[in-house]
């Protein structure tokens, strides 16, 4: 049986990727800056490594690191924050892993193409990312690289495009997927930008790749994304005709500052490195989104931060 330590278990991804594991026979440690007990979990800050000597202490042989600072918006206001975090607490993970010999699964971002890549080529593409975010995520991305290259380190960095669960925490500041079913669910309004696409990962099709990265010998930058990009305005039409809500709750409005419109991926490697083909399209997904957002307001889980 191998061992997986997950550093931000608890966050939308994390949450989904620990039961994946467990469910293909991984041995899980889990490990997240949010409170809580239970067997196994170690409560930690990548800022602060010593807290997460426990987990390593049991010599995890893969290390998926979610843990960083995220948002476009956030990385840009409390920028000492996301440097600190998404540079040096990187850093701190991957002197772990180097100490225990664990491989690393980095999760960087795509992000860190910028609006300027079309298609987002892992190989041959100059990235070129247009906020705090993005760019300290691919300088993270060029400290993994270094210890590859320099010091051993047995790594694979995953950026992960749009990716979506019906079971993801509501919230103003979530992705676009349940914040537009659960707004429409609800009556509210929603705004789409102008102009942007996306293609739209399920989780499960998601945990499926990130747990394949763990298995590759040689280091590689793989993009894990679905291969067909549709239109944001598509996406909200879509999700209202799920919900039968009204067309008067869907304005358009011009793409906000640093932010990329359009992001359209290469994924080769995903499909000949991992051997992923997503499973789910965007029609069934948003089905069951839609499904299960009307299920969770029904239940009074609906909370908005």
């Amino acid at each position: 049986m191998k061992k997986a330590l997950v550093v931000g278990s608890e966050g939308n991804i994390g949450k989904p990727l620990v039961t994946y594991l467990t469910k293909l026979g991984w041995e899980v440690i889990e490990a997240d800056i949010k409170p809580g007990w239970q067997s196994s979990y170690y409560v930690a800050d990548i800022n602060h490594p010593i807290d997460l000597l426990p987990a390593f202490d049991s010599k995890p042989d893969v290390v998926f690191l979610l843990s960083a600072m995220v948002s476009r918006v956030t990385c840009e206001q409390a920028s000492s924050l996301a440097i600190s975090t998404n540079l040096s607490g990187i850093n701190n993970v991957i002197q772990l892993c180097k100490r225990t010999s664990s491989k690393l699964v980095f999760f960087s971002t795509s992000e860190v193409y910028g609006p300027d890549c079309d298609p987002m080529d892992e190989t041959n593409s100059n990235p070129n990312p247009n906020n705090r975010y993005g760019l300290s995520k691919y300088l993270g991305e060029k400290l993994v690289e270094y210890e590859v290259r320099s010091h051993g380190l047995q790594a694979v960095t995953i950026r992960p495009f749009m990716m979506y669960d019906e079971n993801e925490d509501f919230g103003d500041f979530r992705s676009a997927m349940i914040r537009f079913a659960s707004d429409l669910a609800t009556q509210r309004p929603i705004q789409v930008h102008k102009g942007s696409a996306r293609g739209w990962l399920h989780v499960s099709d998601a945990t499926n790749a990130i747990e394949r990265a763990a298995h590759l010998d040689k280091y590689s930058v793989i993009n894990i994304g679905h291969p067909k990009v549709e239109s944001m305005i598509s996406l909200a039409e879509m999700i209202r005709n799920n919900l039968d809500a009204s067309k008067s709750l869907i304005t358009e409005v011009d793409l906000p500052t640093r932010m990329t419109g359009i992001k359209n991926p290469t994924l080769e490697r995903q499909s000949n490195l991992l051997k992923v083909h997503p499973q789910v399209d965007l029609e069934q997904g948003v089905k069951m989104v839609c499904e299960k957002v009307v299920a969770r307001i029904q239940n009074g889980e609906l909370t908005r931060s």
